[in-house]
């Protein structure tokens, strides 16, 4: 076997390798230890009661949670139900109560019940746990909504640079019309297939489609402009710093609220995370705290439509710059 040959070989040995230890760097940094970073609560006690709760969670827990402090037990509630906080404490005369929503995820309910239930248990009382817009029946922990949005992902990537890449001299609003019709028909059999799995989604399942139908357009715009400048290479990139690093950053099921800083900064400003919260917002908060996440997955769709318009323009101009440089045939 000559240089040439083993170099041939080599390749794609040594870009496997590479791609795995990037992937489980990435990986093992997000999960390795983790821990509740910020996450929301709300407190309705006496003052002094309010205080003693904050400052030992300040000690012993410090920068695990956003402690608010409501004046009645209706305000503590309407913030569960417009998502300002995942839960609240309402300390009465019956007693403390922990009401948590159980579609914030599991592990952010969870962690939020386990804390509050040992911090009252070492006080010698019980804590009631009460627990809102719930995940439904068909789907108790969420994974079906979202292995559903991970689904709507790829097959967005697939669409948007097959849309690119069999036909290079496909025109742009040609490309642009193939990824929208497959976002809507993605949208629609995407929420139709989960429904049917999950059996409860109801009347909610038009939000989803629109949410799953928003999510496809802007990831298969923004993977078919960077086919379009890229080719290939491209949409490799694009599949891992929009897609691969959103799903990482975005915590899956758990969420990011467990991951490190870095994770955390960036996971908004991706498509999965905002695609996720959105679609468990229509479905389980009556469309609550959904606007900044279809703003980011709008600005998402306008960045691959200006994109497309942008790298098919310099393509052309490129290949008229070409065609004139050319010498004429005699």
């Amino acid at each position: 076997m000559d240089r040439h040959q083993l170099e041939q070989v080599a390749r794609p040995l040594i870009g496997g390798l590479v791609i795995l230890i990037v992937l489980i760097v990435l990986l093992g940094s997000a999960v390795r230890d983790p821990r509740p970073h910020d996450i929301a609560v709300g407190i309705v006690a006496p003052q002094q009661m309010a205080d003693q709760l904050t400052a030992g969670f300040a000690q012993n827990a410090p920068g695990a949670f956003k402690f608010t402090t409501y004046a009645t037990d209706a305000d503590a509630r309407t913030a569960i139900d417009q998502r300002d906080v995942v839960a609240s404490l309402i300390v009465g005369q019956t007693g403390p109560t922990l009401v948590v929503a159980g579609a914030a995820g599991d592990a952010i309910a969870g962690g939020v019940t386990a804390a509050f239930t040992n911090v009252f248990a070492a006080q010698g009382q019980t804590l009631n746990v009460e627990t809102v817009h719930p995940f439904g029946t068909g789907d108790p922990h969420g994974i079906i909504l979202f292995f559903t949005l991970l689904a709507t992902l790829i097959s967005s990537v697939i669409c948007g640079a097959l849309a690119v890449l069999t036909d290079p001299s496909r025109r742009w609003t040609t490309v642009v019309g193939i990824v929208v019709v497959y976002a809507v028909a993605a949208g629609i059999v995407g929420a139709l297939t989960a429904s049917w799995i999950a059996s409860d989604y109801g009347n909610a399942i038009v939000g989803l489609m629109a949410m799953l139908a928003l999510a496809s357009a802007a990831i298969g715009l923004v993977i078919a402009a960077l086919a379009r400048l890229l080719g290939v290479a491209g949409v490799g990139l694009g599949v891992f710093f929009i897609v691969l690093l959103g799903l990482i950053s975005s915590g899956g099921p758990l969420g990011s609220a467990f991951l490190p800083d870095v994770y955390r900064a960036i996971a908004p400003w991706l498509p999965v995370e905002p695609a996720f919260s959105a679609m468990r917002g229509v479905l389980y908060f009556d469309a609550a705290g959904i606007t900044t996440q279809v703003l980011s997955l709008t600005a998402w769709a306008l960045i691959g439509l200006v994109g497309l318009w942008a790298a098919s323009s310099l393509r052309t101009q490129t290949g008229t710059r070409a065609r004139v440089a050319s010498p004429s045939p005699a």
